[in-house]
């Protein structure tokens, strides 16, 4: 039996174990084929609110764990990742629309993220303080309870486990909500990854469902940190939710995320980062380019380069041959995208490349003569489009960068004395200079600032852990202290 096999969960959710979810069962469809591959169990709020009671009750044994038992079943996470890559690599390759290349790669920071998680349990969880008093102060970090962890379709298996691993490693249970459309590579791959790797039964549950279990997942009595991963209009439902019942939510939102070539910009090189920046996974990706802002003296010949790549670029079905893009992700997310760039076309930009689509296959497209108002330059295109305005001084770039209400991600090209310069002027989560803006690792921050989120709330060990836990003032006297009553 290998270890996706139907067998095991067609048409069932995890609770402890597999069983029939109370919502019956949905169809997990191929984009680039629209072949049925499966079905998955549907859960409901009740299903919801019997998860949360029994991973509150299977947390606090967890948490009693020794940290070196907790550290080797992330441990064993980690080895098991890379053990089953490849038969996970095709779930994600045929149920997401990713290139080999983009799957390979979330099957390796899976298992890195287990692997930094596994030094969570033994990392220092506290400080000492100093005191007024006669006594010892301290502050100490205590697991938070039960986490939900809602995550999209665009990276399934990335956005589920930064979440999943550091809050299971800190002695947590886990509600994943993962995305209907990705539930096997975004939540049935986790769940069996860590049933062989010999995580006790009732800490991880697997609950796909609509919004009525995203409302419950929030909600729950039981839950007490919210770890979200999607759109910005999303995000903001889910914060107003768990304010409304006193849950913290960490918010890792959309992008609109700027390329910035300085004058003096090897072309070549630029080129080659802005088509990786905007292209890779059809631009479905958060921290995709949306915005290429390049210097008046680059910019005739950087929009030919970029939309000669463009044109070179190779779309298709990702299953059945090497390509470098392939399918949206369904017929609503092309259909936004195609209106968008009509739209944008019909406010005055130039299509220097691409433009069109056939089924769900978007062709690599970049939009050119930009005015800063266009909607294409305003909004978060989610799909493989390049819109491409000019720039005479540094100061208007930075102008034109902090003008959008996302902070995501920035990627400077050039001179790297003048991109520090411009990069202390910048408002974003994290800035890449002579990188472009596709970039993460399992031991760096991640986060956003504005429309893009709450802040780094994903990645490295201060974040996770100031994310995944609580903090317990404690005190310590060698006797009961005198009081005057």
């Amino acid at each position: 039996m290998t270890l996706l096999d139907a067998k095991l969960w067609d048409g069932k959710i995890y609770r402890g174990g597999w069983v029939a979810g109370s919502g019956g069962s949905a169809a997990v469809h191929e984009p680039a084929t629209g072949a049925e591959l499966g079905r998955v169990g549907v859960a409901t709020a009740d299903d919801v609110l019997r998860s949360a009671s029994e991973a509150a009750h299977a947390q606090r044994e967890w948490a009693d764990k020794k940290p070196e038992e907790r550290a080797a079943v992330l441990r064993r996470a980690g080895d098991l990742w890379e053990t089953h890559a490849e038969e996970i690599q095709q779930w994600i390759i045929r149920e997401a629309g990713s290139v080999p290349t983009k799957a390979g790669l979330e099957t390796h920071i899976a298992a890195n993220e287990c692997f930094e998680a596994a030094g969570l349990p033994s990392h220092p969880h506290g400080d000492v303080l100093s005191s007024n008093e006669d006594r010892w102060s301290f502050a100490r970090r205590l697991p938070a309870g039960v986490v939900s962890v809602i995550a999209p379709f665009n990276f399934p298996l990335i956005l589920s486990i930064r979440s999943v691993a550091p809050a299971l490693a800190l002695g947590n249970a886990v509600l994943l909500k993962p995305d209907p459309r990705t539930t096997v590579s975004g939540g049935v791959a986790l769940v069996r990854i860590f049933e062989e790797a010999g995580l006790p039964p009732g800490l991880l549950h697997l609950l796909p469902g609509g919004v009525d279990v995203g409302e419950a997942v929030v909600s729950a009595p039981e839950v007490r940190v919210v770890s979200f991963t999607g759109s910005t209009a999303a995000g903001r439902r889910v914060g107003e939710l768990g304010a409304r019942h006193l849950k913290r939510t960490h918010l890792e939102l959309g992008g609109n995320n700027a390329l910035i070539v300085l004058p003096g910009a090897d072309l070549h090189r630029a080129a080659s980062a802005g088509a990786f920046g905007s292209f890779l996974h059809q631009g479905q990706i958060c921290m995709t380019t949306g915005r290429h802002l390049v210097h008046e003296s680059l910019y005739d010949d950087y929009v030919a380069a970029l939309a000669e790549k463009a044109v070179a670029l190779p779309v298709g079905d990702p299953a059945s041959g090497q390509v470098a893009l392939g399918p949206l992700i369904n017929d609503v997310q092309r259909d936004r995208v195609a209106s968008l760039v009509e739209r944008a076309t019909d406010a005055g930009a130039r299509v220097a490349a691409g433009g069109t689509y056939k089924d769900l296959f978007f062709a690599p497209t970049v939009l050119a003569d930009l005015e800063p108002t266009n909607p294409a330059w305003v909004e978060e295109i989610f799909g493989p489009v390049a819109p491409v305005v000019r720039f005479s001084t540094v100061e208007e770039a930075v102008e034109l960068t902090n003008a959008s209400e996302y902070g995501l991600s920035v990627g400077i090209l050039g001179e790297v004395g003048l991109a520090m310069q411009v990069a202390d002027q910048l408002h974003s989560g994290k800035i890449h200079i002579n990188e472009q803006t596709v970039s993460d690792e399992a031991n760096a921050p991640f986060g956003g600032v504005g429309s893009s989120g709450t802040g780094s709330r994903f990645g490295g060990a201060s974040a996770n852990i100031e994310a995944f836990t609580e903090t317990q003032w404690l005190t310590v006297r060698p006797e009961i202290a005198p009081y005057p009553f």
